[in-house]
């Protein structure tokens, strides 16, 4: 049963990979079953026991693209001179950087920034519920400033591809980050 269990997440997975080699080269109003299954080494029967279309198999792509809360840092750094969560923040970008170069440059789905802004906005509010007096929908606007600057330097990093370091780029991220809407939103968080 367990060799089965891998033969079908294979499948599904060399699938999705047929699906991407596409998706970084054209639209996906352009892209079809037909050439997905024959690039996978599959009939057309297949793809469809796995998906509906090709805009699921974007969105699975999307969905594993979002982190998860595990994969956050700290929401609050024991040292305030260290940028933990620009560190953790790009560390998760290079781990998904195959899906984010793309998803989030220029050809990539225009609704996967709200997703991806989302997605980090909606952890880290249900990991500060349990604090006690702070005003969640003050968090949820602060939040959306910072992570709406830290994706939209992600973007430009992708579509501009500037001639700095990483370490440049995290440092200027810390920078930017060190004003009083940050050093609030770490008060009420502690």
């Amino acid at each position: 049963m367990q060799k089965h269990a891998e033969i079908t997440e294979q499948t599904r997975q060399n699938l999705i990979e047929a699906f991407w080699s596409f998706y970084t080269t054209k639209r996906i109003d352009k892209i079809t079953v037909k050439e997905i299954t024959n690039k996978a080494g599959y009939n057309r029967g297949t793809f469809y026991e796995y998906f509906q279309d090709v805009y699921e198999v974007l969105e699975v792509i999307e969905n594993f693209s979002l982190p998860t809360l595990d994969e956050l840092p700290p929401l609050v750094d024991e040292n305030p001179n260290s940028p933990a969560f620009i560190n953790s923040f790009m560390a998760l970008y290079q781990k998904k950087y195959k899906y984010y170069n793309h998803l989030l440059g220029d050809n990539g789905d225009p609704a996967f920034q709200r997703k991806l802004k989302d997605s980090l906005k909606s952890s880290i509010i249900l990991a500060l519920k349990n604090k006690e007096e702070i005003d969640l929908e003050e968090i949820d606007i602060m939040l959306e400033y910072i992570l709406s600057g830290m994706i939209g330097i992600l973007i430009y990093m992708f579509q501009q591809k500037p001639n700095l370091s990483e370490e440049k780029i995290i440092s200027l991220q810390y920078t930017l980050m060190q004003g009083d809407m940050v050093n609030k939103l770490l008060k009420m968080m502690r």
